[in-house]
């Protein structure tokens, strides 16, 4: 399966989430064949995707790079719609992919929604920290409807990019706990605070430094590129298979449920 990885590089978790599952796969001698990185930031745009770039360089791995931001104010100066223009750069983002040959993508730290006419040619993954029919939106987001609705448990899932956000067919999930000896002490400060202010209160005076939600973030956070690592070795090894835009298995029925090896990742020295 030759794989496609699509990031914007934004941050340090785009940067750590290529290296990572790379290093990974030497590891455990997994035949992970990324063919392509492409990104959407051309060298010199933006530091955090040099950073990304000089990642991809030093991997060795085929860069592609077509300048989102460039593309989209042309458009504008045009009088273009953003959805026309999004299906237009996606177009050209197809034509730079084809001669790599590629049967999977991956979004990872990408930050455009995918074309509908990309979403049809490949399959493309994307990593979202909730279980399947849980919160959408940013991470941020996430957290604090968790935390409004007061969750038992959440997790992370890897799912069919779609035009629709953070909706497509859901390939595989991990899970966890929000209840127990090191959740409880946490839940009754935040109850507390909940007597006196709403949570978007709680979110504007604490954000993410609100201790419930840091500890909801840490231990999510830990387990994002573990599931996206065992997500792709079930393609290395030949466990699921990409067709007309779609993933299929075999000899198991999709969502995978992979929270054992997570944690087994997880507990990795």
């Amino acid at each position: 399966m030759r794989i496609g990885w699509l990031s914007s590089g934004r941050d340090q978790a785009a940067c750590n989430l290529l290296a990572d599952v790379v290093a990974r796969a030497q590891q455990d001698g997994v035949p992970l064949d990324i063919a392509a990185v492409f990104c959407d930031r051309e060298p010199g745009e933006e530091p955090e995707s040099d950073r990304f770039i000089q990642i991809v360089e030093r991997l060795d791995l085929p860069l592609i790079a077509l300048s989102s931001a460039a593309s989209w104010k042309a458009a504008q100066a045009l009088g273009v719609e953003r959805t026309e223009w999004r299906d237009e750069y996606h177009r050209g983002v197809m034509g730079l992919l084809v001669p790599y040959r590629l049967g999977l993508l991956v979004m990872a730290g990408y930050m455009l929604i995918a074309s509908p006419a990309m979403c049809r040619k490949f399959a493309i993954l994307n990593l979202h920290p909730a279980l399947p029919g849980g919160p959408t939106g940013t991470w941020q987001k996430v957290i604090w409807d968790l935390l409004e609705e007061e969750a038992g448990e959440t997790g992370a899932m890897v799912h069919l990019g779609t035009a629709q956000l953070d909706r497509g067919p859901v390939v595989a999930f991990c899970r966890f706990s929000l209840r127990g000896a090191g959740w409880d002490p946490l839940w009754a400060q935040f109850r507390e605070k909940r007597k006196t202010m709403s949570v978007a209160e709680i979110a504007a005076a604490e954000g993410e430094s609100e201790p419930l939600f840091a500890e909801i973030r840490r231990r999510g956070e830990v387990r994002e590129i573990p599931l996206l690592y065992q997500t792709l070795c079930q393609f290395a090894q030949g466990k699921l298979n990409t067709a007309a835009g779609a993933v299929f298995a075999e000899s198991t029925r999709l969502p995978l449920d992979l929270t054992e090896p997570v944690e087994a990742e997880v507990a990795r020295p």
